[in-house]
């Protein structure tokens, strides 16, 4: 029963968060006015205390605040105004093009087949040859660019969105401690999600057909949750570790909150409108998402649905790790090979729980070899 209700508690959440981007902007504009009258009190204070202010410092001192006041009244949308260009670049633009080269373009050009052939049956047989390769042809030339182009737009302005929900709601976000830190944890992020992806399309291929598709459901719903949450993890400081943990230990809110956004995305057979629906629903899922605070409760049955992906993602990382350093080793000296046989890798570890996930790693006495040093000494062993 507890998670027949987490489960519908992840639902609501994902749609119910979506009203409050009408509340955003009042409480941004709210905020901006309250700051504004302070810093207006602080200057009248300052006058007061000090000399009477000629007119030329009047003039100068007005002209920073309203600088001030149309760099933040431009800020004030940037939730909404994102939003709304997200669904006018997907649901306008992208989707009206799909709309016009199946029902406008390609029905026009089977009409001039027809007209040119005469006979319905030759124009039939003529059109088996010329859907297909027309089809292939505008998909190439106009649909694939239009959806990278959509796509890499997309990912900056819903890293927009993210970013000033995030500001209005909890304050300014946590960095990372290091540089080196937040690289391998946006790689290692992007090498776990594009794995996944091929992890889904491998379920479909399960003997029974309803099983395949319930099992690729609800691995497309928590995705598309880990997708809304990332945001907000990531601004507070959550490396993927303990992204992956929570969603595992707590699979029913996660699956709840994913399953709207999942099933209007299958409901499209089209690869590209499917895409198209995912990019004009997301940003509202993103604020969702900021909004939302699943109860911590941790199941003692989880669902480790990233563990292969995981263990796929470290056995690649370190493959190619201790390939640089067999390399970084043949180049070197025997006494700085021998200071240099300990090492370190950023890892997941796929049995950890909530209240124990901790990066893995060991002390090392030297520093593991750059590129440019590999590079270096590999042009002087040639």
């Amino acid at each position: 029963m507890e998670i027949i209700t987490n489960l519908l508690c992840g639902t609501v959440d994902s749609i119910k968060g979506i009203k409050t981007l009408f509340y955003l902007d009042q409480e941004m504009k709210a905020r901006n006015a309250s700051r504004i009258l302070l810093e207006q009190q602080q200057q009248q204070q300052q006058q007061q205390k000090g000399e009477s202010p000629t007119k030329k410092q009047r003039s100068g001192s007005a002209t920073p605040v309203s600088n001030c006041d149309k760099n933040k009244s431009a800020d004030e949308n940037s939730v909404s105004k994102r939003v709304f260009q997200c669904c006018a670049l997907n649901g306008g633009i992208f989707f009206l093009s799909i709309a016009f080269k199946n029902y406008i373009l390609m029905h026009g050009i089977r009409h001039i087949v027809d007209i040119i052939y005469g006979d319905v049956d030759r124009s039939a047989r003529m059109w088996r040859y010329i859907e297909p390769t027309l089809d292939g042809f505008f998909g190439v030339l106009w649909i694939m660019p239009l959806f990278l182009l959509s796509r890499t737009v997309n990912s900056l302005w819903f890293q927009d969105i993210a970013d000033s929900a995030f500001k209005i709601r909890k304050g300014r976000p946590q960095l990372f401690p290091s540089i080196s830190k937040f690289i391998a944890d946006v790689l290692m992020s992007l090498l776990v999600q594009c794995l996944f992806l091929g992890q889904i399309w491998l379920v479909k291929f399960v003997p029974h057909p309803y099983l395949a598709r319930a099992v690729s459901f609800i691995h497309l719903a928590l995705l598309y949750s880990l997708y809304s949450f990332e945001y907000k993890w990531f601004n507070m400081g959550w490396e993927l570790h303990k992204r992956l943990t929570y969603i595992e230990y707590n699979w029913p809110y996660f699956l709840g909150f994913g399953i709207p956004l999942a099933i209007l995305t299958e409901l499209p057979s089209d690869f590209f409108v499917s895409g198209c629906v995912f990019s004009t629903l997301f940003p509202l899922f993103i604020i969702s998402g900021n909004e939302a605070s699943p109860k911590a409760i941790t199941y003692d049955f989880p669902i480790k649905i990233f563990s292969p992906v995981i263990l796929i993602s470290n056995l690649i990382i370190k493959f190619n790790y201790y390939k640089i350093f067999n390399l970084w080793c043949k180049t070197s000296t025997p006494a700085h090979r021998s200071n240099s046989s300990s090492s370190s890798s950023y890892s997941y570890n796929a049995n950890a729980t909530p209240s124990s996930v901790t990066p893995s790693s060991s002390s090392r006495s030297t520093p593991v070899p750059t590129m440019a040093q590999i590079q270096r000494r590999t042009r002087n062993l040639r």
